[in-house]
C-alpha cells in the first residue's frame, strides 16, 4: 500500500525531514503520552526540480519523487547526513514514443509506431538494474531531458518519424522507432522499441544502451516491432514489455505491451506499441493497444490515435482503403527521479494523484487523470486547466488557444470518490495546400461530473487557423482561449466559450479569444491564440509580424505562483527571412511559439508545454515543401486539489 505525503511544483518541498519528524510524533509520540519528543533525525538528501511529490510504502519508507514532463534540471542542494538515508537516486527514463505509418490506399496499411526506450534501477521490471547512481552537490546540476513523440505519417507516401531521446545525467533511453507507410520500402524504423512494417516488411529493431559506466545498467530498453509476412495490412510496434504484433497478411498486428512500475507512488503502465491501422475490405479490424500506444485507424475518415502523453506510447498506423489516412503520433516520454529521505507512518484525508503540504495546506496535483476519493468533508480550493489547441499548419499557420481555467476557492466536498479527467493537447495541423490542413482543439478537463454539486469543467483551448485564402480553415476555432485566424483579409479569431458556461464553472472560468486578422505590412502574416489572461495579438503583414499568444493566469494553489494556460504564436511566411521580431512568441504560461520561414521553405511551430494547457505555435511554409511545416501540437492540462492540513 502506499500512502502520497508530498508535493511542489518546481522547487523544494517546505516539508523537510524536519517536518516528517514533526507529524510523526503527532501521530505517534503525543497519541502516546510520551512528550518530551526526542530530536529529529538528520536530514536526508535536498534538492529541486521537476513536480516533487512525498509518499510512503509498507513498512513506512518515505520517498520524495522528482517527475518530469517537460525538460529541467535535477539540483542537489544538500546531501544526506543521516546514515540510514543514502546519497543516490532511483530514476525512471522513458523516452518520446515514434509515429505511426500512414496508410496506402494501394499497398497496405501503416505500421504502428514504437514505444520510446524504458530504462530503470527500479527492481522488478525487464529492463531494470539495481545499480545505484551517486549523487553530488559539486556539480549538484543533473540535466533532464524529455523527449517528444515522433509525428504520424501524413499520406500515403510517407513514414512516421521516430520519438526524441529522453535523458537523467548519463542515462539515456532512444525514441521509439517510426511506424512504416503502408507501401513499400516497408521497413520499420529502429529505436527503443522498433516501429511496425508495412506491406511484407521487417519490424524496426531495438538500439543497444550505451550509457558509459559506472551507471552501464541493462543493455536493453524496448522490443523489436512485428513483421508483415503478407500484404494488405501493417505489423504492431515494439513496447518495452514485448514485441510488436505481427501480421500474415489481412490482419493488422497490435502493439506491444508496456511496462507498469510504481516510482512515483502511483502503479503507471508506460512504453507500449501503437497498434497498425486497418483496412477494406473485410477483415478491416485495426491493431489494438495498451499501455500508452496508440489503436490503429479504424476507417479512411479517421487517423490512427496518438500515443498517451508521458507515457512514451507509439502512434497508432494509418488506415488502407478506399483512402488513405495518417498515422498517430507518439505519446511524449517522462523521467522521475526519486530518494529516501525518511520512515514515517502518517494518515492522509484524501487519496489521489501526486500529495504535498505547503503553506499549512495538503495539495493533491494530477498529472494524468484518476480518482480524489475524501476520506471527510473538505474545504478545498481547486484548478482545472484543459489541453490547449494545437497551431494551424502552412500556409500561415496561427497559435492554437489555450485550455480554459477554471479556479475556485472554498468547495465544499463530501466523503465520496469524485473522477479526475485531465485533457489531452489538441494536434497541429500541417501542409495541405493554400487552405492548408487543421489541427485539433484541446480535450476537456473535468472535476468530479453533474450532478454533484464539485462539478468543474475546463473547456479545451480551439485550434489555429491556416491557409491565406478566405475559407473554413482561416478562422479561429472557439474554445476555452480561442485559436488564431490566419492570414486570410476578414478572418476572425475564435471566441472563448470558457466564461459564457453555465453553473459553476461560468463565475471562476477564464479563457480570452484568439487574434483576428488585420490588415498592413507587405506580406502575410497570422494571429496567435488566446491565454487565460488575455486575447492573442492580432496579425499585420510582416513588417509588425506574426501575433503573438495571450497571457496565462498566475494560481499560487500548489504554494508558489505559477502561471498556465498561455495562447501559442502565430507563423510567418515571408521571402525575406525569419527574425524574432517577425512571427508570434508563445504567451507565458506554456505557449508554444510560432515560426519564421526564409525564402520559400517551411519550419514547424513548438508545442504547448505538458501540463500547462499551452496553445501550440503555429507554422510556416509553402507547399510542396521536403519537410511541410507542421504546426504545434497543445499541451496537456491539470487538475489542483488543495485543503487545509
Amino acid at each position: 500500500m502506499t500512502k502520497h505525503i508530498g508535493n511542489r511544483i518546481g522547487i523544494a518541498a517546505t516539508v523537510g525531514t524536519g517536518g516528517l519528524w514533526n507529524i510523526y510524533n503527532q501521530f505517534f509520540y503525543q497519541k502516546q503520552g510520551s512528550w518530551p519528543v526526542p530530536p529529529p533525525p538528520p536530514p536526508g538528501l535536498t534538492a529541486t526540480g521537476g513536480v516533487i511529490s512525498d509518499y510512503t510504502t509498507a513498512p513506512g519508507a518515505v520517498y520524495r519523487a522528482h517527475v518530469f514532463t517537460s525538460s529541467g534540471t535535477f539540483t542537489v542542494s544538500a546531501l544526506s547526513t543521516n546514515p540510514s538515508l543514502p546519497n543516490s537516486v532511483d530514476y525512471l527514463v522513458v523516452a518520446g514514443g515514434g509515429g505511426g505509418g500512414a496508410g496506402h490506399p494501394s499497398y497496405g496499411s501503416g505500421g504502428g509506431g514504437g514505444a520510446g526506450g524504458f530504462r530503470t534501477n527500479v527492481p522488478g521490471t525487464i529492463h531494470s538494474t539495481t545499480v545505484a547512481f551517486p549523487v553530488s552537490t559539486s556539480p549538484g546540476a543533473y540535466t533532464v531531458t524529455v523527449g517528444g513523440g515522433g509525428n504520424g505519417g501524413l499520406s500515403a507516401s510517407s513514414n512516421g518519424s521516430a520519438g526524441t531521446d529522453s535523458s537523467f545525467s548519463t542515462i539515456i533511453s532512444n525514441g521509439g522507432g517510426f511506424g512504416n507507410m503502408g507501401g513499400p520500402p516497408s521497413n520499420g524504423g529502429p529505436g527503443g522499441s522498433g516501429g511496425g512494417a508495412g506491406r511484407a516488411g521487417t519490424g524496426g529493431s531495438t538500439i543497444a544502451v550505451t550509457t558509459p559506466s559506472p551507471w552501464t545498467g541493462t543493455s536493453t530498453q524496448g522490443y523489436a516491432g512485428g513483421n508483415a509476412t503478407g500484404a494488405s495490412r501493417g505489423s504492431g510496434g515494439g513496447g518495452a514489455g514485448g514485441l510488436g504484433g505481427s501480421t500474415p497478411g489481412s490482419i493488422a498486428g497490435n502493439g506491444g505491451s508496456g511496462l507498469s512500475i510504481s516510482i512515483t507512488g502511483i502503479t503507471t503502465s508506460y512504453a507500449g506499441g501503437g497498434g497498425a491501422g486497418g483496412g477494406a475490405p473485410s477483415p478491416a479490424s485495426a491493431g489494438s493497444a495498451t499501455d500508452g500506444g496508440g489503436a490503429g485507424s479504424t476507417s479512411s475518415s479517421s487517423p490512427g490515435a496518438p500515443g498517451t502523453y508521458s507515457t512514451g506510447g507509439g502512434g497508432g498506423g494509418g488506415y488502407e482503403n478506399p483512402a488513405d489516412t495518417s498515422g498517430g503520433g507518439g505519446g511524449s516520454g517522462i523521467v522521475v527521479v526519486r530518494y529516501q529521505i525518511a520512515q514515517l507512518t502518517a494518515t492522509a484525508k484524501a487519496t489521489g494523484g501526486l500529495i504535498s503540504f505547503a503553506g499549512g495546506k495538503t495539495i493533491h496535483t494530477f498529472l494524468s487523470s484518476g480518482t480524489f476519493t475524501a476520506s471527510q468533508s473538505l474545504t478545498c480550493d481547486t484548478l482545472i486547466v484543459a489541453g490547449g489547441g494545437g497551431g494551424g499548419g502552412n500556409r500561415y499557420g496561427a497559435g492554437g488557444g489555450a485550455g480554459g481555467l477554471v479556479y475556485s476557492t472554498s468547495v465544499p466536498f463530501s466523503a465520496t470518490s469524485y473522477t479526475i479527467t485531465v485533457g489531452a493537447g489538441g494536434v497541429g495541423g500541417f501542409d495541405g495546400g493554400n487552405g492548408g490542413a487543421i489541427g485539433s482543439s484541446g480535450v476537456d478537463s473535468t472535476l468530479g461530473s453533474a450532478p454533484q454539486p464539485q462539478y468543474r469543467i475546463a473547456k479545451g483551448g480551439g485550434y489555429g487557423g491556416s491557409g491565406y485564402s478566405p475559407g473554413a480553415n482561416s478562422s479561429g476555432s472557439s474554445g476555452g482561449s480561442g485559436g488564431g485566424a490566419s492570414s486570410s483579409p476578414g478572418a476572425p479569431g475564435g471566441p472563448t466559450t470558457q466564461s459564457s458556461q453555465p453553473g459553476a464553472s461560468g463565475t471562476d472560468g477564464r479563457g480570452f479569444a484568439g487574434g483576428a486578422y488585420s490588415a498592413g505590412g507587405t506580406g502575410y502574416a497570422p494571429s496567435g491564440g488566446g491565454g487565460a489572461g488575455g486575447a492573442g495579438t492580432g496579425s499585420g503583414g510582416n513588417i509588425s509580424g506574426g501575433g503573438s499568444g495571450g497571457a496565462g493566469y498566475p494560481v499560487s494553489i500548489s504554494g508558489s505562483s505559477v502561471t498556465y494556460a498561455g495562447g501559442g504564436g502565430a507563423g510567418l511566411y515571408n521571402s525575406l527571412g525569419p527574425s524574432p521580431s517577425w512571427y508570434g512568441l508563445g504567451g507565458p504560461g506554456g505557449g508554444g511559439p510560432g515560426t519564421g520561414s526564409p525564402g520559400w521553405t517551411s519550419g514547424p511551430g513548438i508545442s504547448g508545454t505538458t501540463n500547462t494547457g499551452g496553445g501550440g505555435g503555429g507554422a510556416t511554409g509553402l507547399p510542396p515543401a521536403p519537410n511541410p511545416g507542421i504546426a504545434g501540437g497543445g499541451g496537456s492540462g491539470i487538475i489542483i486539489i488543495a485543503y487545509p492540513s
